[in-house]
Parts: C-alpha cells; sequence; structure tokens
C-alpha cells in the first residue's frame, strides 16, 4: 500500500512528459545540476571558513567601552523643571 508498482511509475513519468514536454525535461534537469553544484561549492566554503577561523573565535579581542555619565538632574532653580 505504501510503495508504487512498476505501472504507478510508468503512469507518473508519462505525466510529468506531458505536462513539461520531451524538450524541457532536459534543460529543467541542467538547470538543476548546476544549481546543486554551486549550492554543494558554497557550502564547502562555509564549511572551509569556520575551520579557518576558530582561533578568532576562542580568543576575541576586548573591547574598551567609555563611561557615560547621566545627564545633571533638573534643579528647582530652572524655569522649565517641573516638579515630581
Amino acid at each position: 500500500m505504501g510503495s508504487l508498482s512498476p505501472w504507478h511509475w510508468a503512469i507518473l513519468a508519462v505525466v510529468v512528459i506531458v505536462l513539461f514536454g520531451a524538450k524541457k525535461l532536459p534543460d529543467a534537469a541542467r538547470s538543476l545540476g548546476k544549481s546543486m553544484r554551486i549550492f554543494k561549492s558554497e557550502i564547502r566554503e562555509m564549511q572551509s571558513e569556520t575551520k579557518a577561523e576558530p582561533s578568532a573565535i576562542q580568543n576575541p579581542t576586548p573591547v574598551q567601552s567609555q563611561r557615560v555619565e547621566p545627564p545633571p538632574a533638573a534643579s528647582q532653580d530652572h524655569p522649565e523643571a517641573r516638579p515630581a
């Protein structure tokens, strides 16, 4: 029940050929192959980058920040000061 018989595969192949046409199927397979090659090369490149940079991840450079003082509190003498 879960597997397809050879007749099911044959009918499926005929439907695909009728829908897409015999001329477009090789082009679609070719473009799919090119896409897979590009994808694999990008994955390999990402993996080689992560293997090359573990020291930078383990030994990060410290970042120094400057202390920012809060603004002085509004005094009661100031004309725009509002009571709390």
